[in-house]
C-alpha cells in the first residue's frame, strides 16, 4: 500500500465538478413524502443484556414503503431525563450485530441509535433487516451496489437512504433522547449514509463522516480496483451499453452532491492510503460541505483511517459542537 492518489495539497483543493440531475432535490423531496406518510415507530421493546450500565431497547420502525428496520437504541441507564443521541449507520456488508457491539457513545453519555442495513449482514456482523423488493430489472453484479441500478426510482440506496432518514425521525421520538441533538454518524458505507442523511435531514446538528463511501462515483471507478466498486466495474464491463444510463442513476446518491446541502458542523476523516474509498473521493465530498467542518488526515493510514485516536477526536467534536450554539449556515 502506497500514495497512489493526489497529494494532500491537491485534495484540500479538489473539488471536481459531478453529474448532478435537475430534479436532484424533487426527487428526494418526493421520496420522503412518500415515506412519511406510513406510521413511524412500529415496535420498541426493551432487551436484558449483562450491560450493567447501560439500557437497550430492539427498535423497529417503518423505513422505506413503510417497511420494518430494526435497530438497537443502546443509553446510560442513570441518564438525565433526556440525552444527546448518535444515529450511527454500518459499513458495507455489516449488520447491526449484537448490543455490546456498540459501546462507545453510550459509555460517554450519549443515547446510541444503530440502525441496521436492509438486506446486509452476512459478511462480517449479523443484521435482521430484509429487503423485500423484488429481483431489479437488468439483473446485478454480487454484491448490492448495482441493485436496482438502471433507474433511480428501484436503486437499493434509494431504500437505504430513506431508512437512514426515517431512523432520525424515529430518533427523536424514543423516550430519553434529545430530540434538538440529533447526531449522524457512520463510517465507509455509513459514513456514505449519514452524509446523505445530513443533507436530507438538514436540522441535524452534527455529521461524523469517516472514510465515507458512495462520493464521486465515476473517478472511484477509474482509480481503485478494490471492493466494493468493483462492482460498478464488473457491472459495467458485462453491460457495455448501459455505461450512460448508470451513471445517471449514481448522479442522484453521490455524496458529493448531498455535501452541498449539509447545514450541520461536520467531522471527515480520511486515509491518504486507502484504496477502498479513494482520498480524492472523500475530499471531494468534504470540500463540497459550507458549513463548519474539520477533517482529520491520517497519511499513513488506509481503509481503517484513525481507529482508536479517531474515535476519540469523534467524542472530543461532539462535546464542542453540543456545548456551543449551532453556527450561522453558510448560504450558497
Amino acid at each position: 500500500m502506497a500514495w497512489f492518489d493526489l497529494s494532500e495539497a491537491e485534495l484540500r483543493s479538489y473539488t471536481p465538478t459531478v453529474r448532478e440531475p435537475q430534479d436532484f432535490d424533487a426527487f428526494w423531496a418526493d421520496t420522503l413524502a412518500d415515506a412519511h406518510a406510513h406510521p413511524l415507530l412500529l415496535d420498541v421493546s426493551p432487551v436484558d443484556t449483562p450491560l450493567k450500565r447501560l439500557t437497550v431497547h430492539d427498535v423497529a420502525f417503518a423505513g422505506y414503503a413503510g417497511q420494518a428496520v430494526r435497530a438497537w437504541l443502546i443509553a446510560p441507564r442513570d441518564a438525565p431525563s433526556s440525552v444527546p443521541c448518535v444515529v450511527e449507520y454500518i459499513g458495507y456488508g455489516g449488520g447491526r450485530g449484537l448490543p455490546s457491539d456498540w459501546l462507545l457513545y453510550a459509555s460517554a453519555g450519549y443515547a446510541h441509535l444503530v440502525m441496521d442495513t436492509r438486506g446486509q449482514g452476512s459478511v462480517w456482523r449479523r443484521g435482521d433487516t430484509p429487503d423485500p423488493d423484488p429481483a431489479p430489472l437488468g439483473g446485478q453484479h454480487p454484491g448490492f451496489l448495482t441493485r436496482g441500478l438502471l433507474d433511480p426510482r428501484t436503486y437499493y440506496y434509494r431504500r437505504v437512504f430513506t431508512d437512514a432518514a426515517r431512523a432520525v425521525q424515529a430518533a427523536r421520538a424514543l423516550p430519553g433522547v434529545d430530540a434538538a441533538r440529533i447526531a449522524v454518524a457512520g463510517g465507509s458505507q455509513g459514513g456514505g449514509i449519514a452524509l446523505a442523511t445530513a443533507a436530507l435531514m438538514p436540522d441535524v446538528s452534527a455529521l461524523l463522516a469517516d472514510v465515507p463511501f458512495l462520493c464521486h462515483f465515476e473517478r472511484a471507478v477509474a482509480i481503485t480496483n478494490a471492493q466494493p466498486y468493483a462492482e460498478l466495474t464488473g457491472y459495467l464491463r458485462t453491460h457495455r451499453d448501459r455505461i450512460e444510463r448508470v451513471f445517471e442513476t449514481l448522479a442522484y446518491f453521490d455524496g458529493v452532491s448531498f455535501a452541498r446541502r449539509v447545514k450541520a458542523p461536520a467531522l471527515f476523516s480520511v486515509g491518504l492510503m486507502d484504496e477502498v474509498c479513494p482520498p480524492s473521493t472523500v475530499f471531494a465530498a468534504f470540500n463540497g460541505v459550507r458549513s463548519a467542518k474539520d477533517i482529520a488526515v491520517y497519511p499513513y493510514s488506509g481503509h481503517e483511517a484513525g481507529e482508536g485516536p479517531h474515535a476519540l477526536r469523534r467524542l472530543a467534536f461532539l462535546e464542542e459542537t453540543w456545548r456551543t450554539p449551532r453556527a450561522m449556515e453558510v448560504d450558497a
